[in-house]
């Protein structure tokens, strides 16, 4: 089983394929709001890497949010057109899951933290579980200050992931303990999402492409503007 997994939910974009194997190739890169114009290059670039033809690909995985609406939208609108043109199925898997996979092996609580704009981040808990972790929260939209008094609120060590955590760590990591996760976790993962979706996919946790639900947590920041002028 071959999956093709693409990533937008933030300000980087990417792509990976890979299966029973582990992953083939990934491409990822963060280019301001270019998600339309970087993921099709991005999708040719990691097939011919991988030295697979898109035709074979047997499922198309997604992150479903929470994230910043534009970019989100890309990526879930260009997965759906590839499985139903090669009519396979779909996985999706949260912005934040794929934030905490790459530190599953810290015995610190994770908390992943993505920047929502406007003065806001969404954010969950999650805790290592044997071969995985797993969310013990709700996602979660608010202010830095609200994060920053929930961990406050928390006992023992918490490791910080996302772009979220890196713009706002001086409010987050306000006590000892309290730590913010360097090198290549601000973002989430493309090779983490067909990791994820593989394990779905040993369990057919399988969905077709118009059953996708995107997580957005707050109205898109259009709707929210022309609600202020109507107020206004």
């Amino acid at each position: 089983m071959l999956i093709l997994g693409l990533e937008s939910a933030t300000a980087e974009v990417g792509c990976a394929i890979g299966g029973h194997e582990g992953v083939l190739a990934s491409s990822h890169s963060a280019r301001g709001k270019r998600h339309a114009e970087n993921l099709t290059p991005a999708i040719e670039f990691v097939c011919r890497q991988a030295r697979v033809e898109l035709s074979e690909i047997s499922c198309v995985a997604v992150d479903n949010g929470p994230g910043l609406f534009t970019g989100l939208r890309v990526g879930v609108a260009s997965g759906k057109a590839i499985a139903q043109a090669l009519r396979v199925p779909m996985i999706s898997v949260s912005s934040l899951d794929l934030l905490a996979f790459p530190l599953r092996f810290t015995d610190r609580r994770i908390a992943t933290v993505i920047d929502a704009r406007r003065n806001e981040v969404f954010w969950a808990f999650y805790r290592q579980v044997p071969g995985g972790i797993q969310r013990i929260s709700e996602p979660t939209v608010g202010s830095a200050d609200d994060l920053a008094a929930e961990l406050q609120a928390q006992p023992g060590d918490t490791l910080l992931a996302g772009d979220g955590a890196v713009r706002y760590a001086d409010t987050l990591s306000l006590r000892p303990g309290i730590e913010v996760a360097g090198g290549d976790h601000a973002y989430p993962s493309a090779r983490s999402l067909v990791q994820l979706a593989h394990a779905k996919a040993l369990r057919e946790d399988w969905v077709r492409p118009e059953q996708i639900e995107l997580l957005y947590l707050r109205k898109p920041d259009a709707e929210i503007n022309w609600s202020v002028r109507e107020g206004a």
